[in-house]
């Protein structure tokens, strides 16, 4: 049945809008949407929560076989780990790094790779995260890469902290993003690159509207 299910994937790195624009594209069609990036965030926040040691590769990715995760289908979504809410806690700065950080392990990705083929239903799937066109889904039909250079990556970012009373910095969160964007690109496992035949896409310059029209065009659809 998967096989005929049509799949946007929507990779690209942290920052770059992937998330606000796949749930707007997700909802546009009507499709199942595939946060692939809170799944790995909500990992991280339980393998704190358990004391685990990443060098404990094996009982991370145990903990990821078992964990229960869900989302809800509200606007904002919310995001469930063993039947608590942590929505709150899944966009945090050291969230972010500690999802990095469990992504680069082989046993882990291997655990939740079937986890997020099962959100392929009918009438369609919009995935986002680094990996979706390349190793989740290499068989979609449509592929975009969503990209922004790190200054205006860190820029969006500050804004939405300040927003939410968190107080960073502008250099910090740019340190952060170029030192997350590294670990990506270089690791060993499902590193982050385009995805043959993907629309590359650099919002750097682009308003939201825009680049939700541009993916949209990919499926089709003006």
């Amino acid at each position: 049945m998967s096989h005929v299910v049509p799949v946007l994937a929507i990779d690209g790195p942290s920052g770059s809008g992937k998330g606000t624009v796949s749930r707007a594209v997700a909802r546009r069609l009507g499709w199942n949407f595939l946060d692939s990036g809170a799944i790995y965030r909500a990992l991280g926040l339980a393998v704190e929560r358990d004391g685990l040691s990443l060098d404990d590769q094996d009982a991370v990715a145990r903990l990821a076989g078992r964990m229960d995760l869900r989302f809800s289908s509200g606007e904002p979504p919310s995001v469930w780990l063993d039947q608590i809410d942590v929505t709150d806690r899944i966009p945090t700065e050291s969230c972010g790094a500690m999802a990095s950080a469990v992504a680069a392990l082989k046993p882990v990705r291997q655990a939740l790779l079937q986890k997020q083929r099962d959100f392929r239903q009918l009438p369609g799937l919009v995935a986002d995260g680094r990996d979706m066109g390349t190793v989740v889904f290499p068989d979609a039909e449509f592929k975009v890469f969503l990209t922004a250079s790190a200054a205006v990556r860190a820029q969006r970012r500050h804004k939405q902290l300040k927003e939410k009373g968190v107080d960073v910095t502008l250099a910090r969160l740019t340190k952060d993003i170029e030192e997350r964007d590294e670990r990506d690109r270089t690791r060993a496992e499902a590193p982050l690159r385009i995805a043959d035949g993907a629309l590359v896409i650099d919002s750097s310059d682009l308003g939201i509207d825009e680049v939700i029209a541009r993916c949209l065009a990919v499926v089709g659809v003006l």
